[in-house]
Order: C-alpha cells, then structure tokens, then sequence
C-alpha cells in the first residue's frame, strides 16, 4: 500500500510540475537571411543546357554517365549529368574553374557564360 501511495505521489507531482511551467509562445521564427545562390542548374537536362549556354565545347561520355563542359572568357563549367528515373540524362553535379584550374565561384562563371564579351 506505501508504494502505490508513493507512485500516487511521485505522478502528481510530475503532473503539477508540468502544469507550472509557463506557456510557450507560437512565436514564428523567421528563417535565416538565405545567401545567394547561383542559378539553379542541378536536375537541367543537356537539352536545357545547350539551350542557355549554348553548344558545350566538350562532350565525354563514360559509362552511363555525360559530361558537358562550357567555356567562358575567364572560366570553365563541367555540369556531370546521369539518367534519372525517367531516362533522361540530368545535371547532378557541377563544378567551376578558372582557366588555370583553380576553382572559382560557380555564380561569377555562370554569369560569365550567360553575357560573353
């Protein structure tokens, strides 16, 4: 009997613990500031590429797997595309360089590449 009063005692003491404590505000927070990001080219397919940055000028094929890469003034761009559930061949990965192979921010040599000069 002295341990069902005990374990009577301890649950409402829980409970009365829990009824204290103050209510939290549904406060919205806002999301962290976003930083800019460059053009979106993840999920394009080579199609889409050519279409905006025009003919690439080197197309490798290894395995199942393609690689475009497009040419500006001061940079390089290899966008690695790989058949997605549908079939069809879609950006998965890109990389950016310099010409002398140092690599570079991906939204200078996109903009790069959009307004050749």
């Amino acid at each position: 009997m002295r341990r069902l009063a005990l374990a009577s005692t301890l649950l409402l003491a829980a409970c009365a613990t829990q009824r204290q404590q103050p209510a939290t505000e549904n406060v919205p927070v806002a999301p962290p500031a976003a930083a800019p990001e460059p053009r979106q080219l993840l999920g394009l397919t080579a199609p889409d590429l050519v279409g905006h940055f025009g003919n690439p000028a080197l197309q490798i094929r290894e395995g199942n797997s393609l690689k475009l890469q497009f040419r500006a003034r001061r940079c390089v761009l290899d966008a690695y595309l790989y058949p997605s559930s549908g079939g069809q061949y879609r950006v998965t990965h890109v990389d950016t360089r310099s010409r002398s192979g140092v690599d570079t921010d991906q939204a200078a040599c996109i903009s790069d590449l959009e307004n050749p000069s």
